[in-house]
């Protein structure tokens, strides 16, 4: 399916670029993420993900209270097996889900589908990829794909408009 296909694709190519990057430029507070790290936003997206993945056999999903894994977060190759554990365990059939949120101290629930989730993580990965960039390009002078934390549907944009 090409949700999945798109979501492991996405998550390879970050998979590559943590694999490139500076081990000294991962867990380094960056004055242009407002002293977030890249170490940071990776473990934000992958604990997404699991928080899906976890969720899914009892249909109860909260991305509020996800564990907040500080090894991902200051270690790659912690981050990367965890990316290859979701590449590895993302691809399931759809299902109802129980979205369970807190807002203002109130807890709250919402029907949702699993692959309906899936998208959801997709696009915000690549929303902090976006965001990863900037931080890797405040660091580094590492060539990065095009494609790095640009939405699919922009990519054909872009590819249209040249045309």
């Amino acid at each position: 399916m090409t949700l999945f296909k798109s979501s492991v694709d996405t998550l390879e190519q970050f998979k590559s670029i943590l694999g490139k990057l500076p081990k000294d430029s991962y867990a380094a507070p960056c004055d242009v993420l407002s002293q977030a790290t890249i170490g940071q936003h990776t473990r934000h997206v992958i604990e997404l993900y699991l928080c899906l993945i976890k969720g899914y056999d009892n249909g109860q999903v909260s991305y509020d209270k996800r564990q907040r894994n500080k090894r991902i977060e200051n270690e790659v190759s912690i981050a990367i097996e965890q990316l290859d554990y979701i590449q590895d365990h993302l691809e399931k059939p759809d299902r109802k889900v129980k979205m369970e949120y807190e807002l203002n101290g109130v807890g709250n629930s919402m029907s949702s589908n699993y692959y309906r989730e899936v998208m959801y993580n997709l696009e915000h990965a690549i929303h902090h990829h976006a965001l990863i960039k900037i931080g890797i390009k405040h660091f580094t002078e590492m060539e990065l794909p095009e494609s790095f934390g640009v939405a699919p549907s922009t990519m054909h944009y872009r590819k249209a408009c040249a045309q």
